[in-house]
Parts: C-alpha cells; structure tokens; sequence
C-alpha cells in the first residue's frame, strides 16, 4: 500500500523544495511532490524532481564497486567487493602519500548533494589525514563577494514577502527554469496586486518570455545598467537621501560618481535603447514596494562581482530597504548557525597545507605551479558528488589531467558519468532517498529533514559511509567516523540550538526567519558601523581586490571581443537538467532534444548559416560542433548554450566546457562560466 514520506530536495539549487514522496514499497517510490505545508515550496516542485522515479530506478544505475581492468577511459570494469574496493582506495592512498607526502591526495566533491552530513563528511577526513584542501569557489564565490561588499551579511526580504509587491525585477536567473518556486510567490503578486515583472538577462528565456518586460543587454553589462538607474535616481529625486544619511557610507561620493553614468553610457554598454534605461529607472524608482530577486547569472564572469555589487546597491540608494515587499534578495545562508564541528572536525585542519581552487582542477591535474603552490602532483583523488569531466571549464586539461596513468582515482557515483569512466575504482552511492541527512536553504529561511525512505539500491552506499570506511583503514581517529549519520545530525542539531532530529523527524523542517526588522536591515547592515558599503573594502574580501573599482561602475574586464573572437559566449542551465544531474533521465533527454548554438538572426545570415545547420565553435582553448538554433531573442554578437549536456552528447564527443574558461574572477575566486569570446563558423 502507497504511503506519503517527507524528505527536502538535495540538489544544488536554492529552493531546497519540502518533498511528499510516494513510498510504494521499502525498495520503490512512485511520484514525488511539493509540501503544500511548507510556505515557501507551496506544493509546487519542478518537473524534474517530480520525476525522480526514473532517476533512482534508472536501469544504469550503479550497483557494485567496479575495479578498471582496460586502458583508463575504456570503461572496461570488473566487479569487486566493498572490501576489495575499499582497501584498494585506501592502499593507494597511502603508497602516494608516503611517497610525494600526503598534501598529493586530493579529495575532490562539490554540489552533487546540498546535504550538510554527506556533503562535508569529506572534510573530516581532509583535515585528520593532512591532504590537499579544496576552495569551493566554483558556484558562489563571486555573486557572495558582491553581494557582502555592500550588506555584509547574506540575507535580505523574506522570498516570500515577494507575493506583497507591486514590481518585481528578477535579475539574472531564470526561475522558471531553475527556481520555480519564485515564480509561485511573483504568481500571488501579479494576482492579488497587479504586480508587474521585469526580467533583466541576456536571453529570451522562460522566464522572459513570461514577464511584462525584458530588458535583453549584453553579458557583463548589469554593473552599467544598475549604475544609469542609481544616475536616474539621483537626478530626479528619488534618492532617499536621508535613509542614505543614516544607512550608507559614501552618498555624496556615489552622487558624483555616477553624474557621468547617464542612460545614455548605459547604452552604449549594454545595448539597451536610452528609453528603456529611463523607463526602468522610473519604474523602480516610482514604486515603492519594489523587489529584486537577484540570480547568480550575472555574476558568471570576470567583472561579476562588481555587477552584484552595484545591483545591491540599488536599494539603498532609493531607500527602499524598510518596506515590505521591497528590497533585494540574494540568499539567506547568513541565517543559519549550523556547528559542523562534528561533520567537519576543522579543529584537525593543518597549518601551511595548500588549497587548490575547486575550478582550477585541469591545471592543477596537468601540474601548473601556482595551483600546486610548487608543492607536489596530485596523485590520488576521491571524488564525491561532482563530475569535473563535464562540468568543470577548460575541459580539454581536465580530460588530460584525469587521462594520466600516475593518477589513482576513486569516483563514487550513481550513474557512470564520464568521470567515472576515467576511475580506477568506482564505487556505487545512494540517492537522497536511500540515506538520511540534513538541508539548509539558500533562497528561503528553512532547515529540512531527509531521512531514508528505501533502501539502497543493490549495493550502493551514502558518502559518508565510504570516507568512514576509508578513514578506519587510514588510522584516522575522530569520533564522527564512528557515529551512525543520525547521531551525527542529532549532534549537529543540538549543538545548533536547533530543534533536534525527534522533533526534526515530527514536524519536518524548521523555518529560521529573524523577523522583519532583521531580514530588511532595520538596525543596519552587517558591519560594525551598520553602513551600508557603496564604497566597500574589496581588499579585505579577497587577494584581488584591488583590481576592482573603489564605486559601483561597468567594470571592463571581460573576455575581450575581437575580430578573432567576435562573440561573446553564455552558458546557461537547461530547464529539463541541473548541472549534469538528469541529463540521462530519459524524459529529460526528450524534453531538451539536442544540443544547440542560439544564435542572433543578423549573425547566421552573415555567415550563411541556417537553422538546424551544424557549425563550429571555437577559442584559444579548443573548438566543437553543434547544430545551429536561430533565435531573435539575444543580442547580436551574443551566443547562448544551454546545458549541461553529457560530452558524449555532442558532436565528436566534446561539450561546451571545452570554451569556457578556468581563470577564476577577483576578488575572492568563481568559475567565469558566461564569459568567453569566441569564434563561429558554418561546419563545411
């Protein structure tokens, strides 16, 4: 008999949707939906996660540790026993590091799994063993530095005050795509208030589509666009000058910083007619329950950080911080007060042991210095919850990095990605419904369960099974690898000060909103002086800080655009994927097709290309083919690639990361995933 279970969603994604899950059986689980119960899902999930059925049933899933027997990449494999595999990972371990010393192992994880126990547990183990550590910068490092440089703390208007607004401006996400559940809370506005959206984003995406306006300007530009609304603002009176006064640091200094940011320089910069900047500048600035939901898009590139930056400035400079319904939004991961002192144990961590930056993997793997702070190669890696063969950029120095014989590599996944495929163990893992654990959210105020509903699926295990299974053979000794996974929740949840894993397993989540006042600033922003930073301390964010501008500005420091490289390359996420999650779900292959190169009509007729032709792309670092798409809703010079399609999807079995860039952006770090020039031809 169908009973109802709950969970939260794990995927990397800031909904962390509140889950009610058809349990068939103790092996079986039929549709998944949202919590009507929980405020902020509201019922409503994304289709994919619906879905999920077929991803845990998927006849490729993983069900036995496989030892490589063929040339590395062949996908000749051999079944094993966990205790083969395990002692395998762990002998190879220790033979590299008793040879090159143990900072030449490098446990390698990432997004895979948003849960806090078997996310981290890996970080556990890197701290006791004295191995390479990882700097995660990868996904949110950039959007963060901008984001703090101004508030200085990550939080802002409860998402769901969203329902409460007349205008709403989503600012570089696609949410109907990624984040559906904004969408449920702008659907209440425009319903019960008339609310009018604006979208602001390179591309005609869903969400555009399904908004009043969109304002359609060149990647990299928002930093301009924001700067020629705060000009307006302070032109024509609508500066809150006395909100600023007690608030802000530098008013008067940002008032003459931005006299030559016109609408008309805007223009020029984004590509957006002098009329829209005016129009949008007036109808942000008219109306006062106005709220931003602001995505991690605009800050894919190198000058992204000041883009977030002077967007988060726009709701100081029009004071629009203390009413409801207004102000901006970003995240609310500074609401949280997890100890992960047991799931993490950072008291172990050593001094003086390098960090290699999570993007940077092809270089490191291919063995430039600087990464390697002139330490020595990685030659062992564990790798959990990431599948860097695809989705990290520079793909032709990861595939050569993975490719080396010197490098044992153990992946534990569910399916066999391409990473995978280059292991020389592969051990088989458990989705979210086979193992329990604990979520925080990024785009609402929750904390959710997610205990295990069926059992695994053959003989597949949860993460934090196998780094306790590694540690006991390595001589690692902290308690945690001794503790079952809810005990460690149990402790982490009470040493938190929140409510603990019986009450948790009771109720289901626990919503951690600080109340108006805290969420929209009342009592200042998040430095000692509660002064908002419009002049911010770039220097104490990152190492790079002082390459960005003092103000907010249109930083000019992108991929450049030349007669070589013409276009300016966006890669944004497919609605039917999530990372490489799902794209080899059959229902979401249906949905998105084929890969595909949007490009602007005027750009194809100049190069005699029609739709469905195949061409090729290409920069410094590589080139690949795809099937053209002929689409008016991008500015010309303009190329966008939804992904992230397996490499084995595309023509001659090489994937859009192959352009995309592994310099990581200043201050502080991030993957420059939307900012590559590139070249575009008709395939002959």
């Amino acid at each position: 008999m169908t009973e109802i279970a709950y969970s939260t969603c794990p995927h990397d994604c800031p909904s962390t949707c509140s889950l009610e899950v058809e349990k068939i059986d103790g092996q079986t689980i039929g549709r998944l939906s949202g919590s009507e119960q929980n405020t902020y899902t509201a019922g409503v999930i994304c289709a994919k996660v619906a879905r999920y059925a077929e991803r845990t049933h998927h006849s490729e899933r993983l069900t036995k540790p496989l030892k490589r027997v063929g040339p590395k990449g062949s996908g000749e494999f051999e079944e094993i026993t966990w205790e083969e595999a395990l002692d395998i990972t762990a002998d190879a371990f220790k033979k590299a590091a008793d040879k090159h010393g143990a900072e030449t192992v490098w446990p390698y994880n990432y997004g895979g799994t948003m849960g806090l126990v078997q996310s981290a547990a890996m970080e556990r183990l890197r701290h006791e063993m004295g191995y390479s550590n990882m700097r995660g910068t990868t996904c949110s490092a950039i959007v963060n530095a901008g984001w703090v440089a101004g508030t200085g703390r990550k939080i802002g208007p409860d998402p769901r005050e969203m329902a409460e607004s007349d205008l709403i401006i989503i600012w570089g996400t696609n949410a109907v795509s990624t984040q559906v559940n904004v969408m449920t809370h702008v659907a209440r506005a425009k319903k019960n208030r008339g609310a009018k959206v604006i979208v602001v984003d390179p591309y005609l995406n869903p969400t555009a589509k399904s908004a009043d306006q969109h304002l359609c300007l060149n990647p990299g530009t928002d930093g301009a666009l924001a700067c020629a609304v705060m000009h307006v603002a302070f032109r024509d009176g609508y500066a809150d000058q006395e909100y600023m006064a007690k608030f802000a640091d530098v008013p008067d200094e940002l008032e003459e910083h931005l006299k030559t940011r016109t609408p008309e320089w805007a223009a020029e910069i984004t590509g957006l007619d002098v009329q829209e900047i005016e129009n949008f500048a007036e109808s942000y600035c008219k109306t006062e329950r106005a709220y931003i939901r602001l995505g991690y898009g605009l800050s894919r590139c190198r000058n992204g950080a000041v883009n977030v930056h002077a967007v988060s400035s726009l709701a100081t400079v029009t004071g629009k911080w203390p009413t409801k319904g207004a102000g901006t939004y970003f995240s609310s991961s500074d609401l949280y007060h997890f100890d992960t002192s047991v799931i993490e144990a950072p008291e172990l961590k050593k001094n003086g042991i390098r960090t290699i930056d999570h993007p940077r993997i092809g270089a490191a793997l291919t063995g430039d210095k600087s990464d390697l702070a002139g330490g020595a190669p990685i030659t062992a890696m564990i790798v959990q919850g990431t599948n860097p063969m695809s989705i990290a950029p520079d793909q032709n120095k990861v595939h050569k990095g993975l490719s080396r014989e010197d490098l044992f590599l153990c992946v534990h996944e569910q399916f066999m990605t391409e990473t995978a495929m280059m292991a020389d163990i592969v051990l088989p893992c458990t989705t979210f419904l086979e193992h329990d654990d604990i979520y925080k959210a990024g785009g609402h105020t929750y904390i959710g369960l997610g205990p295990k509903i069926i059992d695994p699926v053959g003989e597949s295990k949860p993460n934090d099974y196998v780094i306790n299974e590694l540690a006991k053979r390595l001589g690692a000794t902290h308690r945690a690898f001794t503790m079952t996974t809810n005990e460690v929740i149990d402790e982490t949840l009470r040493l938190s000060g929140y409510p603990d894993l019986e009450n948790m397993t009771e109720n289901h989540w626990h919503d951690c909103e600080e109340g108006f006042d805290g969420h929209h600033f009342m009592d200042g922003f998040g430095w000692l002086d509660g002064k908002f930073r419009f002049k911010p301390d770039w220097k104490a964010i990152g190492e790079r800080g002082d390459e960005l501008p003092a103000l907010p500005d249109h930083w000019d420091a992108t991929d450049p655009r030349d007669d070589d490289h013409p276009f300016k390359l966006v890669t944004p996420p497919a609605r039917n994927f999530l990372n490489s999650s799902f794209n080899n779900t059959p229902s979401s292959l249906k949905r998105e097709r084929e890969p595909s190169l949007m490009i602007h009509p005027d750009d194809a007729a100049m190069r005699n290309i029609k739709n469905g032709d195949l061409v090729i792309i290409g920069n410094n670092q590589g080139e690949l083919k795809i099937k053209a798409e002929i689409f008016d809703g991008i500015n010309p010079g303009v190329l966008i690639v939804e992904g992230l399609w397996a490499n084995s999807k595309h023509n001659g079995g090489k994937g859009i990361n192959v352009l995309t860039h592994s310099e990581i952006a200043a201050p502080a770090g991030g993957a420059v995933y939307h900012d590559s020039a590139v070249w575009v031809r008709k395939s002959p």
